[in-house]
C-alpha cells in the first residue's frame, strides 16, 4: 500500500535552494498545465476551492477557463467560496457571478460532496490554503472530498500548499472519541504537514472509506522546505488577518470554549486575550459587530481589558496563555470552561483541560504527550514531500 501511494506522489521537488522562487501546486499547473500528474483537457472538473486559491492575483478558476477547461462545479469549504463568512456560519449553494459557475456549499446541508453533486464531474481538483492547526476545517473537507472521490471512483488532485506553522509538531494527539469535523485524525493539533502530505497520509492509513480505491495525485511545492518562514498571500478565511493571527491560532483558539475574547469582532482577531470581569489584563478593546469576521462576538459592545499580543514573538502552542487565565478564574471562584465538551473537540482528548483545571505545569502537560508525538512523527515519515526538520 504504501509502495503505491509513494508512486502517486508525482513531480516530487528535488531542488530545495531558497534562494529559488516557491511555486505552489496551483502555480506550477498555470505556469505549465502540462506537469498535471493527471490529464485535464478531456475532463468534465469539480474545483474545490476558495479565495485563497490564487496564482498571483489571478484565481485557479479564472485560469483554468482561460486554458479552455470544462469546470462544471465549484465545492466550497466554510467561509464558502470568496471566504467572506464567518465562522462556523451555514453556507448555502449559488451561483459565482463572475463565471457561472456552479457553487455547491461543503460547509451546509453537508460537508461531504454527494453522489449527485458529483454524476457529471470526471476529475477533483482541491486547493485550499491550510493553517497546519488541526481544529482548522479545511483539513476535513479535504477529508470527506477524499471519500467521496474514492466512493464514486473518480481521480482527485491536490494542488499543495505551504504550511505556515509547518515547523511545529505539538500538542495532544487526538482521540477516537473525540472525532468531529475540527478534528477527524489522530494527528497532533500541530502535525508541520501540509495538505498535499495529509491527503497522502489519509489514504495510506486508511482512515476513510474505500481508501485503496482513490486514484489520488499530488502536485507538490516546489522549492519549499518546511522550515522556511512563509506568510500568506491572502487571509485564508476571515478571522486570521495576517502572520501574527496565524502564529497565534494554534494557542488562542482554544479560547472558544471559554468566555474570554480572542478579539473576533476587532481590528485584530487572533493577536488580544481578554475580559470584562475579571480582566486579564491592562489592554483596553471592545468587540463589535463585524460581517464576515464575527457577527456576533464574545463580550460584544463590552469594554474588555487583557493582553495585546500583536508585538509578541509567536510561534506553535504556548500553553501559558490558558494556565494564566485558569489561574485568574480560579481565584474569582469562575469556570474558564464554560464549553468544555467544545473544549474537548479542539483538544481531541479531555486529558488537556482536566489538566489545566487540576493546575499542571506547561512542563508536565508537554511531557504527557512526548511518546505519542514520537510514535506520530514515525507514522508520518512515508508521506512527507518535503525535508523533515525535526526542532
Amino acid at each position: 500500500m504504501r509502495a503505491f501511494i509513494l508512486l502517486m506522489i508525482c513531480f516530487a521537488t528535488t531542488s530545495f535552494a531558497q534562494h529559488e522562487e516557491l511555486q505552489t501546486g496551483a502555480s506550477r499547473l498555470a505556469i505549465a498545465p502540462g506537469s498535471s500528474p493527471v490529464e485535464l483537457s478531456s475532463k468534465r472538473i469539480g474545483l474545490v476551492v476558495n479565495q485563497s486559491s490564487l496564482v498571483g492575483d489571478t484565481h485557479l478558476l479564472e485560469l483554468l477557463l482561460q486554458q479552455g477547461l470544462q469546470v462544471n462545479k465549484i465545492f466550497s469549504p466554510e467561509h464558502g467560496f470568496r471566504g467572506t463568512a464567518d465562522a462556523g456560519a451555514k453556507v448555502d449553494n449559488s451561483i459565482d457571478p463572475d463565471t457561472g459557475v456552479a457553487v455547491l456549499s461543503l460547509y451546509g446541508k453537508s460537508k461531504k460532496p454527494t453522489a449527485e453533486a458529483l454524476q457529471d464531474i470526471e476529475l477533483l481538483i482541491f486547493d485550499l490554503q491550510d493553517v497546519g492547526v488541526r481544529y482548522y476545517t479545511y483539513l476535513s473537507t479535504l477529508h470527506y472530498v477524499m471519500e467521496a472521490a474514492a466512493e464514486q471512483n473518480i481521480p482527485l488532485l491536490v494542488l499543495d500548499r505551504p504550511n505556515p506553522n509547518g515547523t511545529y509538531v505539538d500538542g495532544p494527539v487526538l482521540e477516537k472519541n473525540y472525532q468531529s469535523f475540527v478534528g477527524l485524525h489522530p494527528i497532533p493539533l500541530l502535525h508541520g504537514m501540509t495538505l498535499g502530505e495529509l491527503a497522502l497520509m489519509i489514504k495510506g492509513e486508511s482512515w476513510i472509506h474505500k481508501a485503496e480505491q482513490l486514484k489520488l495525485y499530488v502536485l507538490p511545492i516546489k522549492n519549499y522546505q518546511r522550515h522556511m518562514p512563509y506568510e500568506l498571500p491572502v487571509r485564508p478565511s476571515p478571522n486570521l488577518p495576517n502572520a501574527q493571527a496565524v502564529a497565534l491560532y494554534p494557542s488562542l483558539g482554544f479560547f472558544e470554549a471559554t468566555p474570554l475574547s480572542i478579539g473576533r469582532g476587532t481590528d485584530f482577531p487572533f493577536q488580544v486575550l481578554g475580559h470584562t470581569n475579571p480582566p486579564l489584563g491592562s489592554f483596553a478593546f471592545s468587540p463589535v459587530s463585524k460581517a464576515g469576521a464575527a457577527l456576533n462576538p464574545p463580550l460584544k459592545n463590552q469594554l474588555v481589558l487583557g493582553l495585546d499580543l500583536r508585538e509578541v514573538k509567536a510561534g506553535g502552542l504556548d500553553l501559558s496563555y490558558l494556565i494564566q487565565a485558569q489561574r485568574l478564574f480560579a481565584k474569582h471562584n469562575l469556570k474558564l470552561f464554560n464549553s468544555p465538551d467544545f473544549m474537548d473537540k479542539l483538544s481531541g482528548t479531555s486529558k488537556l483541560r482536566q489538566q489545566i483545571e487540576q493546575g499542571w505545569t506547561e512542563t508536565q502537560i508537554r511531557q504527557s504527550w512526548q511518546s505519542e508525538l514520537i510514535k506520530f512523527r514515525q507514522q508520518r515519515q512515508p508521506y512527507l514531500l518535503y525535508p523533515d526538520h525535526q526542532l
